[in-house]
């Protein structure tokens, strides 16, 4: 999505695009800056870094590929390790299984309502809420796809390309039309600094930002999202939500850790290092500049 304030050359829209799966091969620097530029309309300074989406540009080409520890993280497989680790097992979801192929499932033991989720990618995944009425054939296509594919060659988020691809089969915790609220805590250097939550997935979805007093953040709703209609009740649970995400959070420059709250119970989903590759068109850009401030890189290898 590019950012819709940002008048563009169509004819440099045009070779940009054409040499944009040359450059994700050969260039990958020049890659990540293009798009940067086409998507945000910023050009990235790879010099000084002030914003934090230029942060997140670095962090994503020269640091997180190297840190295997953020690879172990940013899989499905590995997260579930990480938290338990951090002695948070409780938070984990059910699962059915792991497995390194389709055909390895046993759907005499998964539930009639799941999740699979490939473990080395990001939005791959598959609801199901009436096993009786899957169409089994598709979704093993849809999982040979999923499995074939080199995330993070894909998009350029390398970290990925570690991750062993597997599927994962979690049990459903949403409800018939929705899935449950997300909370999804923006951890720099150890420390949460806002969130947004989402809601109303299945129906209307909405995103909110806020700050850690639950106050809104709105300068940093991002890529035109729109927020509810009326102000969110803060939990009960939110600052065990929040000392979660710091303790989930503290081994990385920068984390966004998402929870999930299913009435009083809170659940872990994921772990995401770079969020939307960093491209992120916030509706008051002064707020990238706030939030860069919050950053601070380690030396790249």
């Amino acid at each position: 999505m590019a950012n819709k304030n940002f008048k563009e050359n169509k004819l440099k829209r045009f070779i940009a695009k054409s040499i944009q799966p040359i450059l994700r091969v050969f260039n990958k620097r020049a890659y990540v800056s293009l798009q940067y530029r086409y998507i945000t309309g910023h050009k990235l300074d790879w010099v000084n870094l002030e914003r934090f989406t230029e942060k997140l540009q670095k962090l994503r080409l020269d640091i997180y590929p190297y840190d295997d520890k953020v690879s172990w993280a940013a899989g499905r497989v590995g997260a579930r390790e990480f938290v338990k680790q951090k002695g948070f097992e409780d938070l984990l979801v059910p699962i059915a299984g792991i497995y390194n192929s389709f055909k390895e499932i046993d759907w005499d033991k998964v539930p009639n309502q799941f999740v699979i989720k490939a473990t080395h990618a990001c939005a791959f995944n598959y609801i199901c809420k009436d096993k009786n009425k899957l169409d089994v054939k598709e979704l093993e296509k849809k999982c040979r796809r999923w499995l074939k594919t080199d995330y993070g060659k894909k998009t350029v988020e390398l970290h990925y390309s570690k991750i062993k691809p597997q599927l994962i089969i979690e049990h459903y915790i949403g409800t018939e039309t929705s899935l449950p609220t997300e909370y999804k805590f923006n951890v720099f250097n150890g420390t949460p600094r806002y969130l947004y939550v989402v809601t109303g997935r299945g129906q209307d979805i909405r995103y909110n930002n806020l700050d850690m007093n639950f106050e809104p953040f709105d300068g940093a709703q991002f890529n035109h999202w729109t927020k509810t209609d009326y102000p969110l009740q803060k939990p009960a649970q939110f600052e065990k939500m929040a000392q979660i995400a710091a303790i989930l959070g503290k081994d990385f420059p920068f984390v966004r850790v998402d929870l999930y709250l299913v009435g009083d119970k809170i659940y872990f989903n994921e772990l995401t290092f770079t969020p939307a590759k960093g491209t992120l068109i916030l509706d008051d850009d002064s707020y990238d500049f706030l939030m860069g401030k919050w950053l601070t890189l380690p030396n790249a290898t």
